[in-house]
């Protein structure tokens, strides 16, 4: 078993491997994540970007599944005298940091961390490889964990699957432009690596974390692959049966202020 200790970045969303992540950086325990990332690679190249042939700067992004994204704060609230900011680490994760968190994640390489003029941070990471939440240390300025790395096993007809699911993505797109009254303009080519496959179809689907965080930790590409071609044809049924869904329906997704 391969363990790895990285710092833990929390949110309310779910990462995939090879999927590009943003992050608007702002609160202090982040913030000082980012500082430390940051000196493990002096040598940084123009606008915070990493230089080649350096250590990645790695975080592990786990899915919340109780607790808050974002620190309480008492700011903006000066007539409510019950008003009460969480500090620390674990802000906003309870007593026991590991149990707000679902238990599989995946490793961020930040490619690029820049610095602003207030302190805050803009992220650009991507996700590089599955693991299992083992233990959590709240004892630094942020989180940090311990995590075992997971393989990704083919499983059976996996190829096969993963070309059914590109066919049945695509019309999937076409009925969702149709929707949204829209030009389907996502004409590149898609891959056609199964687990490629599966980890994109995953992160461009519009589905619920719970849903999202089901397909990450499937135990291998082909089950995530036959459930992805369940999900997208109830999807596209859906959608064909209920022309008049509003587009901000269709296209809203969650955000993360970090």
């Amino acid at each position: 078993m391969t363990t790895v200790r990285l710092p833990l970045f929390p949110l309310n969303s779910v990462l995939f491997p090879g999927l590009v992540l943003p992050l608007n950086v702002f609160e202090e325990r982040y913030r000082a994540m980012m500082r430390d990332l940051l000196k493990s690679a002096p040598g940084d190249g123009e606008d915070g970007a990493a230089p080649e042939d350096d250590e990645p700067r790695r975080f592990a992004v786990v899915a919340i599944r109780d607790g808050r994204e974002t620190a309480r704060t008492a700011t903006g609230m000066p007539d409510d005298p019950t008003a009460v900011s969480d500090k620390g680490p674990a802000a906003g994760f309870g007593a026991d940091p590991v149990q707000a968190f679902h238990r599989v994640g995946c490793i961020a390489d930040a490619a690029t961390i820049r610095e602003r003029e207030d302190g805050s941070f803009e992220v650009l990471a991507t996700g590089t490889t599955r693991v299992r939440l083992l233990s959590v240390d709240a004892t630094g300025p942020y989180l940090t964990a311990e995590l075992e790395e997971l393989e990704e096993e083919p499983g059976d007809e996996a190829g096969a699957l993963a070309e059914g699911v590109l066919r049945a993505f695509r019309t999937y797109q076409k009925r969702l432009a149709g929707a949204r009254e829209a030009t389907l303009t996502t004409s590149a080519d898609l891959p056609d690596e199964p687990s490629v496959v599966s980890y994109l179809v995953a992160a461009a689907t519009m589905l619920d974390t719970p849903t999202r965080q089901r397909l990450l930790q499937a135990p291998d590409t082909a089950t995530r692959l036959r459930e992805e071609l369940t999900i997208l044809r109830t999807e596209t049924a859906l959608i064909r049966h209920l022309p008049s869904i509003p587009a901000e329906a269709l296209t809203r997704v969650p955000t993360c202020p970090n």
